[in-house]
């Protein structure tokens, strides 16, 4: 097995573009070397691109872009995120342990593509867009649920990189969370997972309602019936309760 490592995304893409499928991207390593050790994954070079520092910026611009090389630690920490997407600090502080957390990138857990991905309920309810390079094509964005098509399956072509998430923006009025079910409070997949994002109205009514899961089936989704049934009831009722 060889391996290339690089802090420029153009000599990221020319690899990917060389190589082909006979590449396996490197970030953090917290599931690849893992998948490599067990004989899941048996790529012929390494492109290891953790001191991409281009992609690995929380900026905005309209829409919030998370890079694809941010960690859990610095996701759970970043100011515009506890202020305004508190569901994904939190559900990045939960993915693992500290050791985890503080190599594992955002990049490589999406991609990743674990129906039990903590990271991807909020990620739905946000909207976020995946955001792709590749040398010869440039550029282009797909939805989460066009990214993420199966179980460990995703819609990345080999010369392609994932290079940030573009999450939607958050108006007055709205509010977000996630919930864990497992057999410990820490250190554990989830059995389920749910992720809500509440918009409300001056009197409290819900006019938007956004809910997604993980660990119910191949991939996390929207679910969309719930959503439905929670439009034009008050924030504070028993039923949302």
């Amino acid at each position: 097995m060889d391996f290339r490592r690089t802090d420029d995304i153009e000599e990221a893409l020319a690899s990917l573009a060389e190589l082909g499928s006979d590449a396996q991207v490197l970030a953090g390593g917290t599931d690849v070397m893992i998948q490599i050790q067990r004989g899941e994954l048996d790529p012929g070079t390494l492109v290891h691109i953790e001191r991409v520092d281009s992609i690995g910026e929380i900026t905005e611009n309209g829409r919030l872009t998370v890079g694809a090389l941010a960690t859990h630690l610095e996701l759970s920490r970043h100011p515009a995120l506890l202020d305004r997407y508190p569901s994904i600090s939190y559900s990045a502080s939960l993915v693992g342990g500290w050791q985890t957390q503080a190599v594992g990138t955002i990049g490589g857990n999406v991609c990743n593509a674990s129906p039990a991905a903590d990271l991807l309920p909020p990620l739905l309810v946000h909207g976020a867009r995946v955001l792709v390079a590749s040398q010869d094509r440039g550029e282009r964005e797909l939805s989460l649920p066009d990214f993420v098509v199966g179980r460990r399956s995703i819609a990345r072509e080999p010369d392609e990189l994932v290079t940030g998430f573009s999450l939607d923006p958050v108006e007055e009025g709205t509010a977000d969370s996630y919930r864990k079910v497992g057999r410990r409070g820490a250190m554990e997949v989830a059995i389920v997972g749910v992720a809500v994002r509440l918009s409300v109205d001056s009197g409290a009514t819900i006019k938007e309602a956004r809910v997604a899961v993980c660990s119910v089936g191949p991939v996390p989704f929207r679910a969309t019936a719930a959503e439905e049934s929670l439009i034009g009831l008050t924030a504070d009722s028993d039923e949302v309760a």
